[in-house]
Order: C-alpha cells, then sequence, then structure tokens
C-alpha cells in the first residue's frame, strides 16, 4: 500500500536527471504524462504513470490534483544564504545615480555586509538562515546551495560555513555548501591579492577534515581577481579535492569562462559579458552555465546573459536566484523563471529543465534531486497552474499549492513572498 496517491494530475513532467543535464537542443525536451498519478511510498517515488493505471493502486492517502501541474522540487544552484544585517538603505544612493564603487568608498556594499555577518553570532546567522529557507521552501525550492564570502578572514568565514552545515542538519531542505572566501579583496589586503588568496588557500584543510564545503568558488572580475590569479586558486583547490566553481564575466569578458571550460570547473556562474569563445566552449565542455537574471534586473542593467547563444552552441543552462543582500534580495526562484522568459528568451521547456535537473547537476545532485524518477526521494511540487507553460506566464506570485520533501508534506499554501 502506498503512503500517498496523487492523481489524476493535469500535467506530470517527467524530468529525468541520472544521465547528466540537458544540453542544446536536449534542453527543449520536455516529457509530460497528461491525467497521470505518482505515488509516494517511505519518502520516495514508487509509482508513475496514467491515472487509469492507478485506480487499483490501494493508497493511506489520495490526493485530487485535478488541472494542476506535479514537478520535481525545484533546485536554487547559487545562493549567499548566510549574511547579516540587510542593505536597503543603498536603494536610494543608487536611485541618485551614486555608483557601486562610491557606496563602497562610504562602507557600503560587500563591505557593510562583511562587516554585519562579522558582528552576528552563529545563532543569530542560523535563525536568519531557517526563515529564509522556510521561505524558499514554501515557493518550491527543495535544494540549495549556499556559498560563504562574507567574512573573508578566518574566523568569519568558518562561521558561516559552520552556519551552512548547522541548516543542513535542522532544515527540511538539502543545503549543498561552498567555499567563497574570494569574494572580494578585504582593505587590509589592499594592494596584495595573492596574500590573500593564500590565506584562503590556507582554510581548504581544516574546511576538508571538518566537511564544511564540497566546493570552491571565486569571483574572477575587473578590480576583484584576475583569470591568473583565479587559475592558480581554482587549481589548488582541486589538487585538494573539492569541485570548483566561478563567478565569470559578469561585467567584463577576461576569460573566466574559458577557464573555467579549461580547468573542468563544475560551473560559471553570470556570464553576462561572455566572450563568443567561452559560448563556443560552454558548448562543448562539461562546464554549466549558471545564469542570474535577478541581479541584471535588480541592478537595472539592460544586457542580459546570452541564454540563447549558450543553448544553441549546444551548452547546459541552469538558472538560480543569486539570493543575496545586495545585488539579488530575492528567494522567489519563480520569478527567475519569468524573467528567464522575458529577458533571457528561454522556452518554457529550457526554464523547467534550468531549474530542476540542470541546476541539481550544477551543485553534484544530479543522482539525488531534480528529477521524477521511480525509486528517487518525493521531492515533488503541486502547482496551481493548468499547464507548465503558465508559471514562466503568470508573474510575481506563488503558484505552489504544496510541496513535499522526501514525501513528506513540507509546505502547503502558505504566504507568497514574492
Amino acid at each position: 500500500m502506498l503512503d500517498t496517491l496523487l492523481t489524476p494530475i493535469g500535467q506530470l513532467l517527467m524530468i529525468t536527471g541520472s544521465e547528466g543535464p540537458k544540453r542544446g537542443s536536449g534542453m527543449a525536451v520536455l516529457p509530460v504524462i497528461e491525467h497521470a498519478a505518482l505515488g509516494i511510498k517511505d519518502g520516495r517515488i514508487a509509482f508513475v504513470g496514467s491515472a487509469e493505471e492507478a485506480k487499483g493502486i490501494e493508497a493511506k492517502e489520495r490526493i485530487d490534483c485535478s488541472g494542476k501541474v506535479v514537478s520535481p522540487g525545484l533546485v536554487d544552484p547559487h545562493t549567499h544564504l548566510v549574511f547579516g544585517g540587510s542593505r536597503e538603505h543603498e536603494m536610494a544612493l543608487k536611485q541618485q545615480g551614486m555608483s557601486y564603487l562610491e557606496i563602497l568608498s562610504r562602507g557600503g556594499g560587500i563591505l557593510s555586509t562583511v562587516k554585519a555577518t562579522k558582528a552576528e553570532s552563529e545563532e543569530a546567522l542560523f535563525q536568519k538562515g531557517m526563515f529564509h529557507l522556510d521561505r524558499s521552501l514554501n515557493l518550491g525550492v527543495t535544494t540549495m546551495e549556499a556559498k560563504s564570502g562574507y567574512g573573508l578572514d578566518r574566523e568569519t568565514e568558518l562561521k558561516q560555513l559552520r552556519v551552512v552545515k548547522q541548516l543542513n542538519e535542522a532544515h527540511e531542505m538539502d543545503i549543498v555548501s561552498t567555499f567563497l572566501g574570494a569574494h572580494a579583496l578585504p582593505p587590509e589586503f589592499k594592494g596584495k591579492p595573492e596574500a590573500f588568496l593564500n590565506s584562503m588557500l590556507d582554510l581548504l584543510p581544516e574546511i576538508k577534515a571538518q566537511g564544511l564545503a564540497e566546493f570552491v568558488d571565486i569571483f574572477c572580475e575587473t578590480g576583484v581577481f584576475t583569470v591568473e590569479q583565479s587559475h592558480k586558486f581554482l587549481a589548488s583547490a582541486i589538487e585538494m579535492g573539492f569541485g570548483v566553481k566561478i563567478h565569470a564575466d559578469e561585467i567584463d569578458p577576461l576569460g573566466g569562462t574559458e577557464m573555467a571550460c579549461e580547468i573542468g570547473a563544475v560551473t560559471a556562474d553570470h556570464l553576462v559579458g561572455v566572450s563568443e569563445k567561452g559560448i563556443s566552449l560552454l558548448g562543448t565542455a562539461p562546464t554549466i552555465a549558471v545564469l542570474l537574471p535577478g541581479t541584471t534586473f535588480y541592478l537595472g542593467k539592460e544586457s542580459y546573459a546570452p541564454a540563447r547563444s549558450i543553448i544553441e552552441a549546444g551548452g547546459a543552462v541552469a538558472l538560480s536566484t543569486d539570493f543575496n543582500p545586495g545585488s539579488s534580495p530575492t528567494e522567489n526562484l519563480q520569478f527567475i523563471m519569468n524573467l528567464a522568459a522575458l529577458r533571457l528568451k528561454m522556452k518554457p521547456e529550457e526554464i523547467w529543465n534550468a531549474v530542476t535537473v540542470n541546476a541539481a547537476h550544477a551543485i553534484g545532485r544530479g543522482k539525488e534531486a531534480g528529477a521524477i524518477e521511480v525509486g528517487r526521494w518525493a521531492d515533488i511540487v503541486l502547482w496551481d497552474a493548468p499547464n507548465y507553460h503558465y508559471l514562466p506566464y503568470h508573474y510575481g506570485v506563488n503558484h505552489v499549492n504544496t510541496v513535499w520533501k522526501k514525501g513528506r508534506k513540507a509546505g502547503e499554501r502558505k504566504p507568497s513572498y514574492a
């Protein structure tokens, strides 16, 4: 007997993922079962088929999903979940035309978040993280990546990573941890980027020993870290057994994407300024392009990452919120799906693959998350939507009806925080 049977389902999105991320034209393929059924037993998917086939199946609970969509739980593969404070006061400064560097010179920008994060206790950061995770879960996200990077020193970076580990143990959400100590150059290391990067590399043995992170990331950009510095830093992380990621070509086409593909980075993220060569390499390399249109939108920029070119080159694209207090203060991955349609010109099928299977592979969870397959954990979402085209179309609200995490109801008709 099943624990739960969802039937009849208007549309069941049969996204699979064990074979790898969807690439190129494959991203436009989205198998759908109409008038479907899905069964859950012991927290795992135990049956997938038509509603007709499920008529004789016994279940402790039967849920009518007529006229609704069921998908895998969403995966958010690039967030800065753990941080102190917030930066709403900077919005007025930006509206007055003040540049990021001017705000930074006044003690704002990332340095204000670093200061606030250093001042917060682990317990305060933990409680804040729980709040944001609850909100994300209610918006349909069941697996998430979380980066450090608001410490820029040993003590605070390790504090952030410890909090991420505690959140993963305490919350229903599955959280994958990334060390982003190389997020910016702190004032005390001005003019000495190599010395700072070496101080961050010195943390890796301790991070590895304590199981505090699976991935290492770096911000490769004009005024931050060069391609050469980033290459050396990530190569050292690979030698120590970490997967690597890179914030690349967000503003200028420095060649971070090319370097990421050459060294085998799991992802290259942002890519608003990616070069033609970088796009071509993404079409053949295993590196996944993680695009963050919410950041471009919030910063008021006109140029978005070239999703269409990357897909047409044969690349794999994932989408993420880039949730952070400065450039993308939103947990709403559904809104990112809207932006992907409106600004990245992605097709509905591509968008669904980008927030499920591809996002899961972008954080090393391709065999656990982002797909509907018998035997997998039942991380699924029931949407108040008549078809899968509807979510990218209807923006700014929460379409979640019910979220199941490992077969247990984890969120149900809770308020939207769009």
